[in-house]
């Protein structure tokens, strides 16, 4: 009788230590982060396939992320699925750059008219009727050309180290691109040619504005992914061509900030200050006209999204809660 009682005792405490390993299993299980995958697709647009990678349910609001140069959207492959949790991602590779159609630059003038145009037929394409915006670098003339067609299309906006503003620019950058466009002769050509080679994609972009002491926050990734996509001739003279049609944006600009002045669209600016290229006065001259923007000067570069991925997630996350975008 009383190994019966013991077997018994001894069964119920196993029953029961059981329960509570479940339980705790199913509580440190439900703490895992797991973002939801990412895809890697292609849509036909007209004659050509442009690339994009998704993510999140497409049920949540849209953000759709806007690459600069020399990359691609290879440039958000952290930063998507930080977002992908509570948001739609989309993040395109421009008609020419990345794993999208690169059409012959000898057939085909490549303009930020032209990525613009391809860029808002994906998004068509995609069935994303509004969306908010984010921009870097080239980003900004595409994504301003965009905006510019139906302004309250764009939920809200981001803008990472994209400018639109003349104090972002120093006299000797204005000058850069008023020549590039001006100037058609073999050895300006030339000159921008040797700005899509190895060297300057290394060190006059991604090591241009860090210091020896924070080199190992870029990931040779970044680059080494780029220049896979510049090995051809033609590959650069896309880039060159788009070099040259830089002035445009700059033409342009007094168009978007009276666009962006009487829309007053809900605005965050994380802006990597030690940007050399697109000063930190860029980022602060977007406050003369959305005097509500939210901004924040990262202590990054002109790649911030590289640099400070979780910062520009954690600065999004926050904004957009905080305006019921979500």
């Amino acid at each position: 009788m009383k190994q019966l009682v013991l077997i018994l005792f001894l069964t119920g405490a196993l029953l029961s230590c059981n329960k509570a390993n479940d339980s705790t299993a199913d509580t440190y299980k439900n703490q895992f982060f797991l973002p939801p995958p990412t895809t890697y697709n292609y849509k036909q647009i007209d004659s050509v396939k442009l690339f994009y990678r998704e993510a999140g349910d497409k049920n949540n609001p849209t953000i759709v992320l806007l690459h600069g140069y020399p990359s691609s959207s290879h440039s958000y492959r952290h930063l998507i699925p930080m977002l992908a949790t509570h948001y739609h991602v989309i993040a395109p590779d421009n008609l020419g750059s990345g794993y999208s159609t690169h059409l012959d630059p000898t057939h085909t003038t490549y303009t930020f008219d032209v990525l613009a145009n391809y860029t808002e037929k994906l998004i068509n394409a995609l069935q994303v009727d509004h969306y908010v915006l984010y921009m870097q670098d080239f980003g900004a003339p595409v994504g301003y050309r965009m905006m510019m067609k139906n302004p309250k299309r764009i939920t809200a906006l981001i803008v990472q180290n994209a400018n639109a503003y003349l104090e972002g620019l120093t006299p000797k950058r204005q000058h850069f691109f008023k020549t590039a466009q001006t100037d058609t002769s073999q050895e300006q050509h030339d000159f921008l040619y040797r700005l899509t080679g190895e060297d300057a994609i290394i060190n006059k972009q991604y090591l241009f504005d860090l210091d020896s002491t924070n080199l190992n926050i870029q990931s040779p990734d970044a680059w080494t992914h780029d220049l896979s996509f510049l090995h051809s001739k033609k590959d650069r003279e896309i880039q060159v061509q788009l070099f040259q049609d830089y002035y445009t944006n700059l033409l342009s600009y007094q168009k978007w900030q009276n666009m962006l002045k009487e829309n007053q669209p809900k605005t965050l600016i994380v802006w990597g200050k030690r940007d050399l290229k697109f000063n930190a006065n860029g980022a602060k001259a977007y406050l003369k006209d959305l005097p509500n923007a939210e901004l924040h000067l990262l202590d990054a570069g002109h790649f911030a999204a590289e640099e400070k991925t979780r910062q520009i997630a954690q600065h999004i996350l926050l904004f957009l809660d905080k305006n019921k975008i979500k």
